[in-house]
């Protein structure tokens, strides 16, 4: 948390500041996000919520995403579903922003193919979409849920910038 702490604090006092909110919905970060967002003092000023979506039944459950994926998504591990997850949870909470993670963290890749160590992030609000693809190339599962978080909010920084 180390790492993540000194992120979690500036983007918990932009959004203070923008008078804007956040809603996670992330994977394989294991709840590493939220933790880091809520870990500063005032944090319910700017976070509306967040949930580990693990599985089809996390999806479908907290967030009304029905299995099958809706067209043209075919699986999770991909862009198109980390930003269907942001999307989905910025419209849920209604939140300023959503971010949406969702991932391979190892030791083994996932059952679609992806290695360990693959991620794809996305960070939304009305009008701004940003979806990365982060590839550690390790098998480190708690090194990759650091990395994917640090990046993660790394990203969410950037957006607010």
């Amino acid at each position: 948390m180390d790492a993540l702490l000194p992120l979690a604090e500036k983007i918990g006092a932009r959004l203070k500041q923008r008078g804007e909110t956040i809603g996670i919905a992330e994977s394989s970060t294991g709840g590493l996000l939220s933790a880091a967002l809520l870990s500063v003092a005032g944090a319910s000023a700017y976070f509306r919520g967040g949930g580990v979506i693990y599985t089809a039944y996390a999806r479908k459950a907290f967030l009304d995403i029905p299995n099958p994926l809706p067209a043209p998504i075919e699986r999770a591990s991909t862009e198109p579903y980390a930003r269907l997850l942001a999307d989905t949870v910025r419209a849920k909470l209604d939140a300023t922003w959503g971010l949406g993670e969702t991932g391979a963290t190892g030791p083994t890749g996932n059952r679609y193919g992806d290695k360990s160590g693959h991620t794809c992030i996305a960070v939304t609000s009305a009008g701004f979409s940003k979806v990365i693809t982060l590839e550690t190339g390790r098998s480190d599962r708690i090194a990759n849920m650091r990395a994917f978080s640090i990046r993660a909010l790394e990203l969410l920084a950037e957006a607010l910038a």
